[in-house]
């Protein structure tokens, strides 16, 4: 896929410098990093000497295999404390630089890299370096060898490309030289400026990396933190034309090393190197002289056409997502304005804001989550976007489309977005494949158009992600800023072309330590604008918009540090809008609630010159707010009985046993559960035990969980008292709920004798009371309680205000219990219910009812219970427990898939607003 459709950088590099990859960059074996190289289409190398020791290819092989992908190896590296040694050392170091002439002349390499001393023994003292370099160079030489000489930012007396440049003319011999390396000058503050005093004769080899500006030790940021070109702050197009200007004629070689590329796929880290340097390339050419131009023109590669602002953006949505994204659109001001000719996908419009909900099944989405998978720029020659895109190694989407429909060219972004250029109006225009609804734009639009979108990126893929936006787009990144988050540091940054019509905005969060976070995975966003932020929020309050709250401590330390208009700030604080100011203007934006499980829209106005995207402190109110949002959804009550609601629905453990407590919650929250039910005691003895009364570890796992996704316990079984059973022996079991927050015990009475049984069930009504639980009894119909009659015989003599009865929708259906009875109960009993289906005939044996009971029921819909009956005899409101075990499905799809399915089965067959609500109905 990376080079799928794509003309080879290195068959159509006709001009300019060769291009070189050092082997440290990468991670995996020697064998894995050449071809990495080449695949890219550099033409050299540089072989790092740790990645040869531990080849099991000979030096000649390694040479024939370069040879075989078209890789020159121009260095090989690094060769360490050699100059400046005591006299009495010195024999060894040459016999030891013999043997390493020996690997380069078998590798067909001409350049040894010979690294400034770092040793605790080196002599201070200039003239026994150059000396000794000087009889280095001499039987390198006789070799037909050279010696680079490079400055180590840490070296312990040589640590400038200055001093190494006097070393090396002290020496003054034809084969030593220099090798410079761009971080080792910019690391220590020199002017880059100063290369041109080294004849272009004596610069034997150019390594470049960029690095962000740290105070840290020098060999640390090196080692952990070299980034490729146009990733950090360093100026390489200067150190590039400054070093070309002295003459050297040799490769550009990227050498960077940090703890991402060490562990990535190494094709992927050589295609962004690829990446870089070409960009890298192409903004020296601009701006150098013409022999600096003609030396560094990348062949074929189109200029970046000038980009006009977003077309549009595209949601990934379903059944479950796509409605309450459109509900929040039309909140917005937003108008389903067409439907595509040949997918399912709609478009919204308002202004020139343009959104696309796709209701394709995708993969990679999960259920009841929204997502962006595509974006759209207007580009002034798409089809020299999409040449530019693939000279740079952007892998090239294949697109299914009717004879009829506009010809879009996209290519993949690192994360898999796909980017869009369009050219909106004449004979290809791609609005034409949209149908039209009949339903007109408002002519008092709210929104005028796109701002910015957001992704957030894992941590290996932010850097990659901006190098792609700004080498591929031909924007301008800016420089990555840190963000107080609370729960974590967030990395942001920044790319918009010169007229700031396209911003994309990145994050990431750099570290993760355990589990404890949020519960959104990689929140996005996209920002409208709008002429006037105080109207658009009120009207679109008045609209039902799901405008994000924002705390009155936000706007309290507002007004104690910009002493805004009262006026302004009173407006503000009424409609949650946040503020920020630079010397060149203003910026008032706000949020809406979190759609979709990760998305969220902001309307933004920008007032002046201010092309920033809020204060630093903004993201931590918001995501706060985001926070304390989405857990107080979580404990909200249903919608009253008969109106369109969705049900709050609880995944029972025995849906997916074989998940950990901490495992299930995880599962839950991924699915769009609220609740989760805990097996806390064995049931039967083959089953998987998760004994979280008597395992801190196990408690404190699941409680961290439970806090980062706002899932909370429904319940926890099982309490099955029998003829030997003590409820007192339960009282461990009952705190360990209580300390998880649960509601409800589920108990089951195995007990002939039903005064004991009574009587005990009563006992452990009382113990469990004053932890707040209430005891909920399950009649399964192979036990001595085996129906509703006598679960209700066991509640009224028990006379406990904390009883109830579980009806469970199998074994109600098995027990033949009567929904007549169940409707003439007190509503009170009923807390929960335990959801599933199963064939309308029972098994013929009891034997067989209790293994369907335990392994093969059915998703609600797909067997013969009378399933909306037995649920419409129960009171209205209460939470869905899906306990659906059904083992041939899971071997299938695992456990947390099917926690998905069953919930996605449950909410189609008994949620009004999914039965209604498809891609057609939701708009």
């Amino acid at each position: 896929m990376l080079t799928a459709g794509m003309a080879s950088p290195v068959t159509s590099r006709s001009a300019g410098a060769s291009l070189a990859l050092a082997t440290a960059c990468l991670s995996g074996t020697l064998e894995d990093k050449l071809a990495a190289a080449a695949a890219a289409g550099f033409n050299g190398i540089e072989i790092y000497e740790g990645d040869l020791i531990v080849s099991n290819w000979s030096p000649g092989r390694i040479r024939q295999e370069c040879a075989d992908l078209g890789l020159a190896i121009h260095l090989y590296q690094p060769f360490h404390d050699f100059e400046a040694a005591p006299p009495e050392t010195f024999e060894a170091d040459l016999r030891r630089a013999e043997r390493k002439f020996d690997v380069l002349e078998q590798l067909g390499a001409t350049t040894l890299a010979v690294c400034s001393t770092t040793s605790a023994d080196a002599l201070d003292d200039d003239d026994l370096a150059a000396e000794q370099l000087h009889t280095l160079a001499g039987r390198a030489a006789r070799r037909g060898l050279r010696i680079a000489y490079e400055g180590l930012a840490w070296g312990r007396f040589v640590n400038t490309v200055e001093h190494a440049w006097r070393i090396v003319r002290r020496a003054g011999h034809p084969a030593l030289g220099l090798c410079l390396d761009s971080f080792h000058l910019f690391a220590r503050g020199d002017d880059p400026a100063k290369i041109r005093a080294v004849p272009g004769s004596k610069v034997f080899h150019l390594q470049l990396a960029d690095a962000p500006l740290l105070n840290m030790d020098m060999l640390e940021w090196s080692e952990h933190h070299r980034l490729f070109p146009g990733q950090g702050v360093f100026d390489l197009a200067g150190f590039v034309a400054h070093a070309l200007a002295t003459g050297y004629d040799g490769p550009l070689s990227i050498e960077v090393c940090n703890d991402v590329c060490r562990q990535a796929d190494p094709r992927h880290v050589a295609v962004d190197a690829m990446r870089s340097l070409l960009s890298l390339e192409e903004t020296v050419g601009a701006l150098g002289p013409v022999a600096v131009r003609e030396r560094v023109r990348p062949a074929a590669l189109p200029p970046a056409p000038r980009l006009d602002g977003h077309v549009f953006t595209e949601l990934a949505v379903d059944e479950i997502s796509g409605p309450i994204v459109a509900q929040a659109l039309t909140a917005l001001g937003f108008v389903h304005t067409g439907r595509h000719r040949s997918k399912p996908v709609q478009l919204w419009s308002q202004g020139k804001a343009r959104i696309l909900l796709n209701f394709a099944p995708q993969r990679t989405v999960p259920a009841g989550t929204a997502a962006i998978c595509a974006l759209a720029v207007e580009s002034a020659d798409p089809a020299g976007s999409a040449r530019r895109a693939e000279r740079l190694l952007a892998p090239v989407l294949p697109r299914v489309r009717q004879m009829e429909e506009a010809d879009l060219n996209s290519v993949a972004a690192p994360d898999g977005t796909a980017v869009f250029f369009c050219r909106t109006g004449g004979d290809d225009n791609w609005l034409d494949d949209f149908t039209p609804t009949g339903r007109t734009a408002r002519g008092d639009a709210l929104l005028t158009g796109t701002d910015h979108v957001s992704l957030t990126e894992s941590v290996d893929d932010f850097d990659q992600a901006a190098l792609f936006y700004r080498a591929v787009l031909g924007l301008r990144a800016t420089q990555t800023t840190t963000l107080p988050a609370p729960f974590g540091l967030i990395h942001s940054r920044a790319a918009t072309d010169p007229e700031h019509h396209v911003r994309i905005s990145l994050n990431t969060a750099p570290l993760r330590r355990g589990d404890w976070s949020p519960a959104v995975p990689s929140p996005q966003h996209i920002a409208f604008t709008t002429d006037d932020a105080i109207a658009g929020a009120k009207a679109m309050r008045a609209l039902g918009a799901p405008l994000l709250a924002i705390p009155d401590n936000y706007f309290d330390d507002l007004d104690a540090r910009l002493a805004l208009p009262q006026h302004l700030l009173t407006a503000m604080r009424e409609h949650s809008i946040l503020y920020d100011r630079d010397q060149h203007g203003e910026y008032l934006h706000f949020y809406t609630e979190m759609l979709g499980a990760r998305i969220f829209f902001e309307v933004v106005q920008r007032i002046g010159g201010y092309s920033g995207y809020g204060a630093a402190s903004g993201a931590a109110v918001r995501m706060a707010a985001h926070r304390r949002r989405r857990l107080t959804t979580l404990r909200e009550p249903p919608s009253p009985a008969g109106g369109d609601h969705r049900h709050d629905y609880s995944l029972a453990h025995l849906t997916a046993l074989s998940l950990s407590p901490p495992e299930l919650v995880s599962a839950a929250a991924d699915a769009g559960y609220r609740y989760v039910g805990l097996r806390m005691t064995r049931v039967t003895p083959h089953e998987p035990h998760h004994p979280l009364a008597t395992d801190p570890a196990l408690m404190r796992a699941t409680k961290v969980r439970l806090a980062a996704t706002g899932i909370e316990v429904l319940d926890i079984e099982l309490a099955r008292i029998a003829p030997d059973d003590d409820p007192a022996d339960l009282l461990r079991f009952l705190e360990a709920g209580a300390e998880l927050g649960a509601r409800h015990v589920i108990t089951q009475l195995p007990d002939p004798d039903f005064t004991r049984k009574a009587d005990r069930f009563a006992r452990l009504c009382d113990l469990a009371r004053p932890l707040g639980l209430t005891v909920d009894l399950e009649f399964p119909s192979w036990t001595q309680t085996p129906d509703l009659t006598e679960a209700v015989r066991v509640l009224r003599y028990a006379g406990r205000p904390n009883a109830g009865i579980l009806v469970d929708l199998i074994h109600f259906a098995r027990s033949g219990s009567s929904v007549a009875d169940l409707r003439d109960l007190p509503p009170e009993w009923f807390r929960f219910a335990h959801v599933c289906d199963a064939p309308a005939t029972a098994p013929a044996t009891q034997e067989d009812i209790i293994h369907a009971a335990r392994f093969e029921r059915l998703f609600p819909g797909e067997g013969g219970i009378d399933v909306h009956g037995i649920l419409a005899a129960l009171p209205p409101g209460i939470p869905y427990a899906l306990e659906i075990p059904r083992a041939t499905l899971v071997a299938q799809v695992g456990a947390k898939e099917h926690a998905r399915l069953a919930i996605t089965a449950a909410r189609r067959h008994l949620d009004a607003v999914a039965r209604r609500a498809g891609p057609t109905e939701a708009a």
